[in-house]
């Protein structure tokens, strides 16, 4: 199931959203949810980075050295 969302766009970007839509035969809202699944993706990925770093600094979280973790990868052969 689907949900609709509205949003306000400056001039500028409808127009080159509409541009784009026109020259190659897509909808407008094909490109809208494409820009919002790819910015989402790495708007997850800094909050969860920002989150850890928290948690590291507040010492919830623990760290490692590189040594170590190639020893426990088996890869200090």
């Amino acid at each position: 199931m689907s949900k609709q969302a509205n949003i306000r766009l400056p001039d500028e970007t409808y127009e080159r959203l509409q541009v784009l839509a026109a020259r190659t035969g897509r909808t407008a809202t094909y490109y809208i949810r494409e820009a919002i699944e790819a910015q989402l993706d790495d708007l997850e990925d800094i909050y969860l980075a920002e989150q850890v770093l928290a948690d590291i600094r507040a010492g919830r979280e623990k760290t490692i050295t590189m040594d170590e973790m190639s020893r426990r990868l088996g890869l200090d052969d």
